[in-house]
């Protein structure tokens, strides 16, 4: 039995930074059949300080047969990195295996490729050890649903994946991160990429951890296609600069890293030669287009309101955890909009938001 452990709100960096992990204490147990005959291992991953081994031997299952140093499995392989991940190590010669969740439309075109596609769900510890199988390295491109609660995938899902990566012996493990997590432990999102970043690292794999900005292409459907098509852009008065880079060049870069065994359990960040804030990029798409943008600015302090609100009901909590992220990191996307759209009915309906607020607050008391 292996157990490995992430920070409580009493031990980690809690006396050097007031930090903690945000997410409640989980422990998640899958089987793992161990090709040595001796059975069925359990793995428990439970939060607290440091990673402990108990027991016979440990999480790595040891010598077996060998696994070409080309096999990669990436997982989340449709995204907007992950693709460009998958077309970047086939171009190399890799040997790639693409782990999606099952769903109505197959990944076909990663098939199409020359990749091979598994599927497994980063929620369904048991469906994830199969994927591993002859298996070198892992590349973590995976991200929740916008309809998911952020910890479903981004902590569980992530702390399932790393402990059956040690347990099936894999050789190295690629994190993507967020670029300053460490700096903002009151969101949610970043909060648990820094505890991910933490369990990996405490859990002995080989890995590089790789922070990121931003995605060039998510610019294209945010802001360029809007203005192009005379409907509104989204906006905000924060002066938040992100480093926007093409996901195609952080794929390059990424392989470029993974060959050099000198950055192994390293921490690199990966950022474009410019930060741009949000209305530098709408003048810029409005200049290329000949055409002036539909602009809908959304002060922050709206959004801190908002995100208080959505706070004092469960059904919203997941919705104030995306607004805490935008405050941070303006980026316009699908959860993006769904929280705006919340605002505007909240706007609309105050005088029953705050009446159902104040009845909710005297009830608890």
């Amino acid at each position: 039995m292996a157990v490995l452990r992430l920070p409580t709100p009493a031990t980690g960096r809690v006396r050097q930074a007031s930090r903690r992990c945000a997410v409640a204490p989980s422990t998640v147990v899958f089987p793992l059949s161990l090709s040595a005959g001796t059975g069925r291992v359990g793995v428990t991953v439970k939060c607290s300080g440091e990673v402990e081994s108990r027991g016979v031997g440990a999480v790595n299952v040891g010598p077996g047969t060998p696994v070409r140093p080309t096999s990669i499995l990436v997982v989340g392989a449709t995204g907007t990195l992950g693709r460009q991940i998958v077309r970047r190590a086939l171009d190399e010669g890799y040997d790639v295996r693409c782990l999606v969740r099952p769903r109505p439309a197959p990944a076909d075109f990663l098939r199409d490729w020359g990749a091979t596609v598994v599927n497994a769900d980063l929620s369904k510890p048991d469906t994830i050890p199969a994927t591993l199988v002859g298996v070198h390295t892992v590349i973590d491109c995976a991200t929740g649903r916008p309809e998911e609660p952020i910890k479903t995938v981004d902590w569980e899902g992530k702390v399932a994946l790393i402990q059956c990566a040690k347990a099936m012996g894999i050789q190295k493990y690629v994190f993507y991160s967020i670029h300053n997590c460490d700096k903002h432990p009151e969101v949610p999102l970043m909060e648990i990429k820094y505890c991910t970043e933490k369990f990996l690292r405490d859990s002995g794999l080989n890995h590089v951890v790789i922070r990121l900005c931003g995605f060039m292409q998510g610019l294209i459907g945010q802001y360029a296609v809007p203005i192009l098509e005379e409907k509104s852009v989204w906006g905000t008065d924060a002066p938040t600069r992100i480093a926007y880079m093409d996901t195609q060049d952080i794929a390059r870069l990424t392989f470029i890293a993974l060959r050099n065994e000198k950055i192994n359990g390293k921490l690199l960040t990966f950022a474009g030669p410019r930060a741009w804030t949000t209305q530098e990029v709408i003048t810029l798409c409005e200049r290329l287009a000949g055409q002036d943008a539909n602009v809908t600015t959304v002060p922050v302090s709206i959004l801190r309101l908002t995100r208080q609100l959505t706070r004092f009901f469960e059904w919203t909590n997941d919705v104030a955890d995306r607004l805490a992220f935008s405050e941070i990191m303006f980026v316009p996307t699908q959860r993006f909009m769904l929280c705006c759209a919340l605002l505007r009915w909240g706007v609309v309906n105050l005088g029953w938001v705050m009446k159902n607020v104040v009845r909710f607050r005297n009830e608890r008391k």
